[in-house]
């Protein structure tokens, strides 16, 4: 029973990410079947989504960087946590 009610939550999760019929015509074609809602506006949607994308992959590659290689050395820093868990 668990298994099928998974299943079924998964395929109805599934068909609510497509895009509608009518959210599909209002879109650019790159946007097409993935988005919902109007397109963009401007070309200033498009330079702010990039912005805000290459903030978010500089935040997970210098969290990563400096967890994986902290710069302190003292046994008891707190990154040691993380790092002995």
């Amino acid at each position: 029973m668990k298994i099928f009610l998974l299943t079924i939550t998964a395929t109805l999760l599934s068909v609510v990410a497509f895009a509608c019929p009518v959210c599909e015509k209002q879109q650019p074609k790159v946007l097409q079947g993935i988005s919902h809602g109007v397109g963009p506006q401007s070309n200033w949607d498009y330079a702010i989504v990039w912005a805000t994308v290459a903030i978010v992959l500089l935040c997970l590659f210098f969290s990563i960087k400096w967890l994986a290689k902290p710069g302190e050395k003292a046994n008891n820093h707190i990154k040691r946590t993380v790092l002995d868990f």
